[in-house]
């Protein structure tokens, strides 16, 4: 019996660092400091140098660094956060979190990210001065059209924070996303490209004040220990959690190279298939969290692919806009569209092209 195969693997990431992984959860435990330490203060420093960006600060997971990334920039109640639908629903959760109202856009049809023009078009409705904030999703490892996105939301005056949740290293221009907006949240989740063993995440920014606001945030709103300058939360990235990003970050290039070469045998192999194969626009680098094809059968293929022990995720099988904590009545077509297709194909540290070659050849040899 063939082994079997999944989209996601997080024990993949540990194995393949594991010895490295293991001496520094040593290290953190031997120290006897667990919490905001020597190696939160390393891999902030690692982090916004390996970007390019000023600072960075770890926070919990990446839903809080959404939040508090809305919050340093003071969006609260009565204000509205333009993002997309078709993304996990932490996305709107924090924007939801901070009293805000979240504005759905719509998306583009090849790349499912978010549509620079469709967001000029909700800044022009009528509401559109309640903006104060737009959120693009760089979706499965492919970064948004920043020049455009960024352009848009400067000229209404509203702050841009880059979700950056699955593209750890990609590029736009030359140059890493997360240094962009006026901040830009991570998430660590332990099948992320860059994935701690528990949850973690960061808040980037090239704005000191902002960043500094961020710590206080993070820990009660405190700025001088055990007092509240304003209404905070505990929202800590720990040691241990700390040190195996610090490894995995020196690990990342090279394992995004891999996922590459994935990449690059699954669009050889499927070819010709009839399935949408994911496209690259020019300037942009994928670092390819997520080999996701489309098709309008996408059920269908994923029970047989099962049944080949071939196991595939749905990111994200209903648009946020549809489900009942946050439904919208609005119209967005190709986010619906793309919910009803998309199906990822397996790609992490653990695949080699061997396992690509038999993904597919069980594609080709599918019927419906």
């Amino acid at each position: 019996m063939k082994p079997r195969l999944f989209s996601a693997d997080p024990k993949a990431s540990y194995l393949a660092a594991q010895a490295e992984i293991d001496a520094a959860v040593a290290r953190v435990l031997a120290s006897g400091t667990y919490i905001h330490g020597p190696e939160l203060a390393a891999f902030e420093r690692e982090l916004a140098a390996y970007l390019g960006a000023r600072d960075a600060a770890g926070v919990a997971n990446g839903t809080d660094a959404l939040e508090l990334a809305l919050r340093a920039l003071g969006v609260g109640a009565g204000d509205k956060v333009a993002t997309v639908a078709n993304t996990v629903t932490a996305t709107v959760a924090a924007i939801v979190a901070t009293g805000a109202q979240p504005v759905f856009v719509e998306v583009e049809a090849q790349t499912m990210l978010m549509d620079a023009a469709r967001l000029a078009e909700r800044f022009a409705a009528a509401d559109g001065a309640s903006i104060k904030a737009v959120i693009p999703v760089h979706l499965y490892g492919l970064p948004c059209d920043l020049a455009a996105i960024v352009g848009v939301a400067r000229r209404h005056g509203a702050k841009v924070i880059e979700d950056c949740a699955q593209a750890h290293g990609s590029t736009f221009g030359g140059r890493k996303v997360g240094t962009f907006g006026d901040l830009a949240a991570f998430s660590f989740y332990p099948t992320k490209n860059l994935g701690a063993l528990g949850d973690a995440g960061a808040i980037v920014g090239n704005d000191a004040a902002l960043l500094d606001r961020v710590r206080a945030l993070r820990q009660y709103g405190w700025h001088t220990r055990y007092v509240s300058d304003e209404h905070g939360r505990n929202s800590r990235l720990d040691e241990i959690q700390a040190a195996i990003l610090r490894v995995r970050l020196g690990r990342l290039d090279r394992e995004n190279a891999h996922r590459a070469r994935l990449a690059a045998a699954y669009l050889t192999g499927l070819a010709g298939e009839p399935l949408e194969l994911p496209i690259v626009p020019s300037a942009r680098s994928h670092t390819w969290h997520q080999f996701v094809v489309r098709t309008p059968q996408r059920e269908a293929l994923k029970v047989y692919l099962e049944g080949e022990g071939i196991h595939c995720g749905v990111l994200y099988p209903v648009p946020v806009h549809q489900q009942t904590a946050y439904r919208q009545e609005v119209s967005l077509p190709e986010t619906e569209r793309a919910c009803r297709e998309v199906l990822s194909l397996p790609l992490h540290p653990g695949v080699t092209e061997a396992d690509v070659a038999r993904v597919c050849a069980a594609v080709r040899a599918w019927r419906v």
